[in-house]
Parts: structure tokens; C-alpha cells; sequence
């Protein structure tokens, strides 16, 4: 037994980890897991495993009583509860980056800000014109998102194929691109509402304005009383994932080097959400059943709508806003960009996946439904993803072969990102 455990160790030593541990730190491996267990979740959901599955997350679980109800499906407690975390996340992002970010002066924030716009109006512009008077008609909202994981892990891989100015501002829109959906979500997607209950989340959430004025530096002080916003909006009617924002936008922060309390909780949340969250919510929310239906869901004005949505209205929505708003002299393009990788960057702001099916659960009770437009943003995504690379690709094997390069005094950390 000694010579077994000898032979154990001596076997570990030996293995390289370094490639691992590259991969595990590096933008791109939450996307890479992501896309495992999409995979994952399409084989359980097609194999004599699915509808064990189902049941499972038909679940109840929590506690209830006259005075308090929690107790939910794990479905549920998924898409509310721990993307509530999600959007914590988002929302923290969102305040970094106006505080000391790429949102953080006027002509840093116009051309990403202009860029979001377009990418939202236009896509729900063209999903309309294909749904306008149908019963699928509400859906207008599912292809406005990108997912933020997928759409930079994607841009991660293309390496120095990209200019690093590039990947920080298809950032900061997917950031802004986030923050117009929870936007949406709040005011479009919240079918009743009880004021009541928004008042007193209203009065915990000034509660923690206050301890941000008072210079309270503890994070859970913050997120407790964030805990109990999540309970009053769910029961308001106004999904609760919204508390997650609310939250992160009290939490203190500096536009120094010093870490704040807000970018500690950052940090800390960064590679739980990648590597647990965002995977569990593909997996339980990506189990389509493949039916021969499906095709025809894809022709039918729901999917068509989605897939030019997505596909077609991201890329105009996103290079027409661009231009206009340097056209006008809002704002001027990222340094060693070009036109051209605007298509391929609004290609890569298609890939809703993750967002867009979250506001398609919200869009339709009806299953079928439901299940069309998963099947739907699925494809879109996927060509999406495939193309983007490819274009900015191609694009930046031209610009090697081309172009002498330019060494620019910009720190940037191990993995290649810009350091803010």
C-alpha cells in the first residue's frame, strides 16, 4: 500500500498542470464549460434520462408558511434565485464601469452606449415585423440580448487576431447590451404587480444608500439586506433577478487602485458564476427535446423572427448606431479598429443563448412555445458564433500579413486583457 501511494504521488508530480490552470484563469473557459453543458443538457434531454430530469426539476423545495413562502420548483430557485446572483455580478460590472471604466466619461460611454441601442431596437424591430398581430407577438424582446460569456469567449480565442481595443468595447456593450435587458425584463416582462411589496423592497434598498453614504465597508451588509430586496421583489410580480442589480449598485467603489469592497465582491463572484452558475442554468434550461416539429418551428414566424433578430438586426443595429455616432462626433472608433470588424463584432453580439432564452421562459407560458424559441436562439447562436469568428478571423490573418506592427505602451495582464 505504501509503494501504491508512492507511485500516486510520484505520478502527480509529474503531470503538467500549468496547462490547466492557464485554462481555468483564461475568459474563454466559462464559455467552454458553458457550451459542455449545453451539449450535456440536449443529450440528457434526447436519451431515456430526460424526463427523470424533468421531474427533478419540477422538484419543490424551500420552506412555507402562513407568514413566508419559499418554497419553490429547483427550476425556479434557478432561474430566480441563483441568477439573481448572475445579475449581482452584472450589476457590479455595470458600476465599475461607469465609475472607472469604459462607460466611465461621455466619449468613452457614447459608442458602445450607441452600439447597444442599435442592437436592441433593431433586432426587436425585425422580430416584430415577422410577429406583428400573432400570439407570439410579446416575444419581441428574446433577440435584444447578448450573452456576455459566450460572445467574449469567442472573441478570446481569436488572440491578437483582434485588437485588444476591440474585445474591451464589445465588453462594455454586452455590459450596456445587459443592462437594457434587465430594463426590458422590469417594465415589459412583469405581468401583475403588488405595490406593496415593491415599497418595502423600495425602503431596504434606500436603507443600503445609506450605508453606502456612510462609508459602510462590509459586504454583507449589503447582502443580507440584498437577500431580503430578492424575497419583496419576487413577490411583487417584478422578476426577482432584478434585486441582484439593485444591490450591486450600492456597494461601494473608488476609481482608485485601491480594491473596494465592490470589487472584492467582484472577484469573488467572477469564477462561481462562470464555472457553476451560468453552466446550471444551461443545463436545466437548454433540455429541448429534438422533434421533427422543430424544423418547422424554425420557418414558422416565431423562429424566423428570432434568427433574423439575432442574426441579421444585431450586425445593422450595432455598425448603423456605431457610425451615426461617430458620423455626428459623439464619439470616435477604438484605437486600431476598422469598419469592417464591426460586422464581425456585431455578428458575435448575436449570440443571445443564455439571456435571450431566459427572456423567452418570461415571453411565453405556453411550452410549446418555449420550446420553439430555445430551439430557435440554439441555431442563431450557434451560426452566429461560427460566423463572428470566422469573419474577425479572416480578417486579422489579412491585417498580419499586412500591416507592421506597433509596439503601444498598454500594461495588460497575463491572459492579454487591457488593465482598466
Amino acid at each position: 500500500m505504501p509503494k501504491m501511494n508512492f507511485v500516486v504521488l510520484d505520478m502527480l508530480q509529474r503531470i503538467n498542470l500549468t496547462p490547466l490552470r492557464d485554462f481555468l484563469k483564461s475568459g474563454s473557459a466559462g464559455g467552454f464549460i458553458l457550451m459542455a453543458c449545453v451539449v450535456l443538457s440536449l443529450l440528457i434531454a434526447n436519451s431515456p434520462l430526460g424526463p427523470g430530469f424533468e421531474r427533478l426539476l419540477a422538484l419543490q423545495l424551500g420552506y412555507e408558511s402562513d407568514a413566508l413562502q419559499l418554497r419553490y420548483p429547483i427550476l425556479l430557485w434557478i432561474n430566480d434565485g441563483l441568477m439573481a446572483i448572475f445579475f449581482l455580478l452584472v450589476g457590479l460590472e455595470i458600476k465599475r464601469e461607469l465609475v472607472e471604466g469604459e462607460l466611465s466619461s461621455f466619449k468613452q460611454a457614447a459608442l458602445p452606449v450607441f452600439a447597444a441601442i442599435g442592437g436592441m431596437l433593431v433586432p426587436a424591430a425585425v422580430y416584430t415585423l415577422f410577429n406583428l398581430g400573432t400570439a407570439t407577438a410579446n416575444g419581441w424582446g428574446i433577440p435584444m440580448a447578448t450573452d456576455i460569456a459566450f460572445a467574449i469567449a469567442v472573441i478570446t480565442l481569436l488572440g491578437k487576431r483582434v485588437p485588444l481595443s476591440l474585445k474591451v468595447f464589445l465588453t462594455a456593450l454586452a455590459i450596456v447590451d445587459d443592462l437594457g435587458a434587465i430594463v426590458v425584463i422590469a417594465v415589459f416582462y412583469t405581468t401583475e404587480m403588488h405595490l406593496n411589496y415593491l415599497l418595502y423592497a423600495a425602503g431596504v434598498f434606500a436603507l443600503l444608500i445609506v450605508f453606502n453614504r456612510m462609508g459602510v465597508k462590509n459586504i454583507w451588509l449589503y447582502l443580507l439586506p440584498g437577500v431580503v430586496i430578492w424575497y419583496f421583489i419576487h413577490h411583487s410580480g417584478i422578476h426577482a433577478t432584478i434585486a441582484g442589480v439593485l444591490t450591486a449598485l450600492t456597494l461601494p467603489t473608488t476609481p482608485d487602485e485601491k480594491e473596494s469592497p465592490l470589487e472584492k465582491l467582484e472577484h469573488a463572484l467572477v469564477k462561481p458564476v462562470n464555472f457553476l452558475i451560468m453552466p446550471i442554468f444551461a443545463l436545466a434550461n437548454t433540455n429541448i427535446t429534438f422533434e421533427a416539429s422543430m424544423l418547422d418551428g424554425l420557418t414558422s414566424t416565431l423562429g424566423l423572427g428570432i434568427i433574423f433578430g439575432l442574426l441579421v438586426g444585431k450586425p445593422i443595429g450595432i455598425v448603423f448606431f456605431s457610425w451615426l455616432s461617430v458620423k455626428l462626433g459623439i464619439s470616435s472608433l477604438p484605437t486600431g479598429t476598422k469598419w469592417l470588424q464591426f460586422v464581425g463584432l456585431g455578428l458575435l453580439a448575436g449570440i443571445g443563448f443564455t439571456m435571450s432564452i431566459f427572456i423567452a421562459l418570461l415571453s411565453f407560458s405556453d411550452p410549446d412555445f418555449q420550446t420553439q424559441a430555445k430551439f430557435a436562439i440554439l441555431v442563431a447562436s450557434v451560426i452566429a458564433g461560427i460566423s463572428g469568428y470566422l469573419f474577425l478571423g479572416r480578417m486579422g490573418a489579412k491585417n498580419e500579413l499586412t500591416e507592421v506592427p506597433i509596439t503601444r505602451d498598454v500594461p495588460v495582464s497575463q491572459e492579454g486583457n487591457p488593465i482598466a
